[in-house]
């Protein structure tokens, strides 16, 4: 399946494609919505960080990360809106442990700053979910730092705050064995629409020719790329940090509605909406894969997780996702990950 601009709003269209990929269901299928209380482990006394948790399928991941006895940081651009998702949660979940952290992945400084907030504060990092995104803005347009927005949000700011948060990942090794049986994790959310993706290395901020779809489908196959090229080099160190990715299928989420669109385009977006909560994902459902690579025992490091339902659309279902055979390609990864590490100015592991 891949996504298709059709009539101003995104449709899924479907069509045969040709890839490898596993063809048994493994354990991880069992995980649905109304069974999650019982399958996600006990995470009291692990930090988590997730971007973008105050609205889209980070609030899901958040409240049940929370709910099964995690502390919580909500990582969000604006602080009434992290606030209000804050209040929101406390209502659902009186007893979770919550905080609220500033942070625009659109802005290398902002990403600086909560990451040396964050490091000052001398506490271990058990999982970081890289959450938060843009999907296919009709006009380019630009972070702080002159970079198209998709890649510069998507990609660049999630890549520099994965480097600069290394240190509080690497402290829970230290404690892991001892307080908690998870080894720390840092989790990328990708999407099936990295299936269509090619990295323009010779155009990757669209300078010359953007397309709205083709410059996230990009963003998505880089975010799967990094996160199988950052456990390759994790393992190479001899790491116990795990980098997974995850894909929350097709979900009815504020990414899909948010954007400066037409009011007959943000109609079509709503009525949209509305079919893929009754036939595709729900934010809860879209949530699943990312929880289950954030805390699930059967997830590993280079794992990739989504929804197991039509053509990875859909499902309560989780399991192993398909991973194109572009983003497969090691030596282009590495390349990737030099050409990230020259644009931010971040250097790891």
């Amino acid at each position: 399946m891949q996504l298709q601009p059709n009539c101003g709003f995104i449709f899924p269209i479907l069509h045969p494609i040709a890839m490898s990929g596993p063809s048994v269901v493994p354990k991880a299928a069992a995980w649905k919505i109304e069974r999650l209380a019982s399958l996600l482990p006990d995470q009291t006394g692990r930090r988590v960080i997730i971007t973008g948790a105050n609205s889209g399928i980070g609030y899901p991941a958040a409240r049940e990360l929370a709910r099964a006895g995690a502390q919580v940081v909500l990582a969000a651009r604006d602080h009434k809106k992290g606030e209000a998702a804050i209040l929101r949660l406390k209502s659902e979940v009186p007893k979770a442990q919550l905080e609220l952290g500033l942070l625009d992945l659109a802005s290398l400084s902002s990403v600086r700053d909560f990451a040396a907030r964050e490091l000052d504060r001398g506490m271990a990092l058990d999982i970081l979910i890289n959450n938060a995104g843009v999907m296919a803005p009709p006009k380019r347009l630009e972070t702080n730092d002159g970079f198209e927005l998709q890649f510069g949000t998507n990609v660049l700011g999630h890549f520099a705050l994965t480097g600069l948060l290394m240190p509080a990942l690497e402290r829970a090794v230290t404690g892991s064995k001892a307080r908690l049986p998870q080894s720390p994790r840092a989790v990328f959310l990708a999407s099936i629409a990295h299936k269509s993706g090619t990295i323009h290395f010779d155009d990757l901020q669209a300078t010359r020719s953007y397309k709205p779809m083709g410059s996230y489908q990009q963003s998505k196959l880089a975010d799967l790329m990094l996160a199988l090229e950052l456990d390759r080099r994790l393992k190479a160190k001899g790491s116990s940090i795990q980098s997974i990715a995850a894909h929350p299928g097709v979900a009815n989420t504020n990414l899909f509605h948010s954007g400066d669109f037409s009011s007959l385009e943000r109609t079509g977006r709503r009525f949209m909406g509305k079919l893929f909560d009754l036939f595709l994902n729900s934010e809860a459902e879209g949530a699943l894969p990312t929880i289950y690579a954030a805390a699930a025992p059967g997830a590993h490091g280079g794992g990739y997780y989504g929804p197991k339902g039509l053509q990875e659309m859909r499902g309560g279902d989780v399991g192993d996702a398909i991973i194109a055979p572009q983003a497969k390609d090691a030596a282009a990864a590495a390349r990737l990950w030099v050409a990230c590490e020259e644009l931010t100015g971040v250097s790891f592991p």
